[in-house]
């Protein structure tokens, strides 16, 4: 009975790890504004964890090419933009990678974490400053 017992609860606790991961599409959401931009897909290649712009909400802002942004993003479209680059895991976190506000064009050090299963805390630091937006899990 007790083997059942360990047995189930592996199965549970590995089940529990599994659904928590930060891969999937994300809503993004201003910070400042509280508005709803984009859908960022966030995936693994090679160890490493990258997000990229897969839906703009806005339509007059879909076209556009990162103006801003510099070296080998300059003037690439915005939809289908790498904004998040070189993520590695760190226990519950992600970080050690860059993320780019297509906006400005300015890249972060950034830190991804899990608040709960459908919200990401996405940070962005320059120094010792940091920004934080919480982004929601796309319904699949």
């Amino acid at each position: 009975m007790t083997k059942i017992f360990i047995c189930v609860a592996i199965i549970c606790i590995n089940s529990t790890v599994n659904s928590q991961s930060i891969l999937g599409k994300w809503r993004t959401v201003d910070d400042k504004t509280g508005e709803e931009k984009s859908i960022v897909e966030i995936y693994e290649r090679n160890g490493k964890v990258f997000g990229k712009i897969v839906e703009i909400f806005d339509p007059k802002k879909r076209d556009l090419p990162c103006i801003k942004c510099k070296g080998e993003d300059y003037n690439k479209p915005i939809l289908g933009l790498k904004i998040i680059k070189n993520m590695e895991k760190d226990g519950d976190t992600y970080k050690d990678g860059t993320i780019i506000d297509p906006q400005n064009g300015k890249v972060y050090r950034a830190r991804l974490k899990l608040d709960d299963k459908n919200t990401l805390q996405v940070r962005g630091y320059i120094a010792f400053f940091y920004s934080t937006q919480y982004w929601i899990r796309e319904k699949e």
